[in-house]
């Protein structure tokens, strides 16, 4: 198959543009607020029951995305191997992309009363998300070569940062502003002859606050459409089964053995395992911080709800502005040299939040972290890719264990700084995820790269 097909990029670019608004309205943004409100007791305690099991919500939500992630780290090495023997990479994204998108929807449902819907929803919409990246990634090396792998990965996490700002933007005025899209006046005079003893200010109160409520879970399913039409694009031009490989024998089988060989040629590839361990260690840095940045800001700063996230859209729009400037530096400095600066930036991210004390450091901090959150994500997507052997054709495989790993750091990662918390105190968590870079940074210096030099 012909590589560097325009249509064919720009296609597999919208997948990104597709799911980041899973991570940014339903994981970062909207729904953990939603969340907080709705999962708690009769009397407003913060203890639920969850399948006849007393917990704390916050304690239960961090329990399932846990899960989830260890879920997804179990299941996606064997998928990956079924994926890469049968020739079926894009149908195994396809389950995914609709698991994910139809449990999204299935949030619109999600009352608080109803906490163990709410909860299977949304492990299993971190399945859905998760797992299809891991197939989604296989096709860089298929329909790029090497020396465009760099921008391509940007253009994608791009118009994926695009994409989730515009969402979001547009679900939150609707829920801010909710007079302007529904009947508040119709349903402020139902309220006020169901209950005469309201006065005008109750029943405008209540009205908007159905409303509101009502925008929000919409946002819900308004992600799981947007997640799922705007997949079809790339479903429609990605190539299916770009080897022509045709199964033969018991799948589960011979998806064990594929994944069995990739994990055999791994141990040979001292380069690719050690750059491996250098992601592992710094991404545990980086998805702490995008996890917990709006938690430190309000717990630590004291910041409202309404900073915290103008602080995302920041991190969001300065990310685009990341993803491209470092793949230009790879181009001139080659990749390792454009990664190990980043991640010496992370290190001094982590010292500042430590003394940050106020609310115009924390915006600085924010954007600075805007900068190098897309660089890192985008060139250590396209970097690993470059690793993987020219002549394999088990790119989803070798990508399931790059993809375990980004989701095995988030569980180390936000444990440590949760951890760290408990022992100590939220503000000392930056430091902790500092060692982690630092870590990263060790082995990223081991780590040779020879087809990834600058261009002369």
């Amino acid at each position: 198959m012909d590589k560097n097909v325009k249509r064919i990029i720009n296609a597999w670019a919208m997948y990104d543009w597709a799911n980041s608004v899973y991570s940014l309205v339903i994981t970062s943004a909207i729904f953990p607020v939603y969340y907080q409100n709705v999962a708690v007791a009769a009397d407003g305690s913060e203890t639920i029951r969850f399948f006849g099991l007393e917990i704390v919500n916050s304690v239960l939500y961090s329990y399932a995305l846990s899960f989830s992630f260890l879920l997804v780290a179990v299941i996606l090495p064997l998928l990956s191997g079924m994926a890469d023997y049968a020739g079926k990479k894009k149908f195994f994204m396809k389950i995914f992309v609709y698991l994910g998108s139809f449990s999204c929807i299935g949030l619109f449902f999600f009352t608080g009363e109803n906490i163990e819907w709410g909860i299977i929803c949304c492990i299993l919409a971190s399945v859905g998300y998760s797992g299809s990246l891991v197939f989604y990634d296989a096709f860089l090396p298929e329909i790029v070569t090497e020396d465009k792998m760099d921008m391509v990965s940007a253009r994608g996490y791009s118009l994926g940062y695009i994409g989730s700002v515009i969402l979001l933007i547009i679900n939150l005025v609707v829920i801010q502003l909710p007079e302007l899209f529904f009947p508040i006046e119709s349903k402020m005079q139902t309220l006020l002859t169901e209950n005469p003893e309201w006065q005008q200010a109750e029943a405008l109160e209540a009205a908007r606050g159905h409303y509101v409520l009502l925008a929000t879970k919409l946002s819900f399913l308004i992600v799981g459409l947007w997640w799922m039409g705007f997949s079809q694009i790339p479903f429609r031009y990605l190539p299916d089964n770009v080897f022509n490989r045709k199964s033969e024998g018991h799948l589960i089988t011979r998806g064990y053995h594929e994944i069995l060989q990739v994990w055999k040629s791994l141990k040979k590839l001292k380069i690719t395992r050690t750059f491996l361990l250098a992601f592992f260690f710094y991404n545990m840095g980086v998805q702490t911080v995008m996890y917990l940045a709006a938690t430190f800001g309000k717990e630590v700063l004291v910041m409202d709800d309404g900073k915290l996230i103008m602080t995302v859209l920041v991190i969001q729009l300065v990310a685009i502005i990341g993803a491209y400037a470092f793949a230009w530096l790879s181009k001139l400095k080659g990749n390792r040299y454009a990664l190990m600066g980043m991640v010496v930036i992370w290190v001094f991210i982590c010292v500042f939040a430590f003394y940050t004390n106020n609310e115009t450091e924390f915006f600085v901090l924010a954007f600075i972290v805007g900068l190098v959150m897309g660089g890192i994500q985008s060139l250590s997507r396209s970097t690993y890719a470059k690793l993987i052997p020219e002549d394999t054709i088990d790119h989803a495989s070798y990508f399931s264990f790059y993809d375990v790993l980004f989701n095995l750091s988030i569980v180390f990662g936000t444990f440590s700084y949760g951890l760290v918390t408990q022992l100590t105190e939220m503000r000392n968590a930056p430091l902790v995820l500092a060692g982690f870079f630092i870590l990263g940074l060790l082995f990223l210096v081991r780590v040779k790269l020879p087809r990834t030099e600058p261009q002369k």
